[in-house]
Parts: structure tokens; sequence; C-alpha cells
């Protein structure tokens, strides 16, 4: 089994990469950032400690509930803009100093049992970024249905889409994306639309800096209708080892499918909108 390998988890907010991250980081060959990370950035040996520990059954159960999140404020020690970039980092934006501190603290936090880390990291994908630190690092995109995703979004108070793009985090609208939104009376739902396919646009323009070997993707009813068969794959992908007890810890997770609500929740209106926006990855994806 190669050691070292990070595997980052990228896709769309409300995509269903949280709960693929929680899954997965019970693989007993994994380890991934907890909250310690985001309390002690600077002191990656107490993260490592929490990796150790939780191979004790009593004391293990209660260690596994540390938030296992994306921890931006971990991210943004090393590298201040990590967190809340306006477009996605590229290879260009990688120092030496930020690509030798970034190695150095993540070697730190691995164990000779959890000797790969899991990361995951949503909205801008960071591909070309993480790709120019970890030249062996692969990629898991979380891919699901733009206008559940929406839907999603709109029902959330911290969206930033509700401020208008002038002030969220995915740059100015291009004339084409501006022009859509105006067309539909400046819609959040059309806005919310747009932003999946900034999003979704920027990974596939992000692949181009990884052989396609090292990217796999996923597409979230898949995950939900047959979680063993994906994760067979996935653990097959990042070379780790399919074990009883990670077969189990799948099985726990009741996984449901919630595509269903934009369909019920949207008005015909509504859905006209968001099939026009996402007509082309819609068809693309096969979700059309």
């Amino acid at each position: 089994m190669k050691s070292g390998m990070p595997i980052f988890i990228v896709g769309v907010g409300r995509s269903g990469s949280t709960v693929f991250h929680r899954m997965f980081s019970e693989h007993p060959n994994v380890a991934w950032l907890s909250l310690l990370c985001d309390i002690c950035p600077g002191k990656p040996s107490i993260n490592r400690l929490l990796m150790k520990s939780i191979a004790y059954p009593i004391i293990g159960r209660c260690l596994r509930q540390l938030n296992r999140g994306e921890h931006y404020k971990f991210w943004n020690y090393y590298f201040k803009g990590f967190g809340t970039p306006c477009r996605d980092l590229s290879p260009e934006d990688v120092t030496k100093k930020t690509k030798e501190q970034i190695k150095e603290v993540v070697s730190k936090m691995l164990t000779k049992k959890r000797n790969k880390f899991l990361a995951k990291i949503t909205g801008w994908p960071r591909i070309g970024f993480l790709h120019e630190i970890f030249k062996d690092a692969k990629f898991i995109h979380i891919l699901r249905d733009g206008r559940a995703v929406a839907n999603s979004l709109i029902n959330e108070d911290w969206w930033l889409g509700w401020k208008g793009p002038q002030n969220w985090r995915w740059g100015e609208l291009t004339p084409s994306h501006k022009e859509e939104w105006e067309k539909y009376n400046k819609s959040f739902i059309a806005l919310a639309c747009i932003e999946w396919k900034i999003l979704v646009g920027a990974i596939e323009e992000a692949k181009r800096y990884i052989e396609h070997t090292y990217f796999f993707e996923i597409k979230y009813e898949n995950l939900c209708a047959a979680p063993l068969s994906v994760f067979k794959d996935v653990v097959e992908f990042c070379e780790l080892k399919w074990t009883k007890k990670f077969e189990n810890s799948i099985k726990k997770h009741k996984l449901k499918n919630t595509n269903y609500k934009w369909q019920k929740e949207f008005s015909d209106i509504q859905k006209n909108i968001a099939e026009n926006i996402l007509r082309d990855y819609l068809n693309r994806y096969e979700y059309l």
C-alpha cells in the first residue's frame, strides 16, 4: 500500500460531500482534520495524537465526535486566502514557503496506521493549487444535480447569494451570467443555479492540471443508492484496503436521496428558470 498520497474531496457545497467525508473518515488508514486543527493550527502533533487515540474502543467513540469538517482556519494559517478567495486557486498562487509548510504539517499528522491524509474542500476546487503541493494527490468530486443544489442553497440563511453577486465569494458575474440573472429579474434561484454552474465549470477547468487517473467522480444519487458499491470503487481508486470493519461502518449510515425536493418545492416557472440556465450542464451529466 502506498503511503502519503493525500486524498481531497471537492465539490459544490450542498452536494453530499459532508456525509461522504464523514463515512470515508471511518477508514482505518486515513487521517483527517479535526476541530483541533482550527484551535491549534500550528500544532499538528495534537491532531496526530487524536488519530492514534481513536483506535482505542472507549475513548475512540468519544473522540470521533470531534468535528470532521473543512476547517479553513487551519488552511488559512498556512495560506491566508485559502478559505475565501474570489477565484479558484492555481499553481501560480503557491509560494515556496506555502508548499514547504503545508507538506510538513500534513506529514506530521500521519501515523504509522493512518498514513493517508483525507480532507474535504468545497466551493472553488483548488485542484491546481493542491496538486502543486502534492504531486501524488488524488481528487474525488461529489456531483449533484444543480437544481437540487440551488434549492438547498436558497433554504439556507448563510447563503451569500442573498446579498447579491457583488457580495458573494465567486467573483464578478461574467457578462453572459449577468445577462442570465437579469433576464430572470435577478431571481435568487437563477443566481443559485449560476453559482453551481460557475463552480462545476471551475472543477472541469481545474482537471487540466492533473492526469485523469488522479480524478474520480461520484454522483450524489449513486452514493445514496449503493454506498457499499461506491466506496469499494473509492477504496480501490485511493489504493486503500477494504476491511470488514470499514464495510460495517458504511452500512451504519442510512442515506436518503433528497433530489426530489426541488421538484416538489419549485413552481413551474422556477423549474423552467433552473433548467434553462443549467441545460448544457444537465445534459452533459445526464440529468436531463
